[in-house]
């Protein structure tokens, strides 16, 4: 299924972390925090401002990004868990 988010959204696919520590600890389901690390699976094609123009989003297809612990909605498309954001709801761009 193919999905494209409106407006100033994005669509964000988790950056899963270790499951174990540099000691070797694995560290179970239960006890981990949901990553604050992804990377941008589809983008909207922008925000509109009052006079109708759109205002092309910053971040692109691909991108690694961060965001905030409690930011969009939790949504489920062809069984992968994603998340549906504003671009405002995203700190930044995780540069190479």
């Amino acid at each position: 299924m193919a999905f494209r988010p409106l407006g100033d959204r994005v669509l964000i696919k988790r950056v899963e972390e270790e499951e174990k520590t540099k000691g070797g600890i694995i560290i179970p389901d239960t006890a981990k925090e949901k990553p604050q690390e992804g990377e941008v699976v589809s983008v909207g094609p922008g925000a509109r401002d009052e006079a109708g123009k759109i205002h092309p989003l910053d971040v692109k297809k691909g991108d690694r990004i961060l965001f905030g612990k409690w930011s969009g909605t939790e949504v489920k498309i062809d069984g992968d868990d994603l998340l549906i954001m504003k671009e405002s709801d995203v700190l930044g761009v995780i540069e190479k």
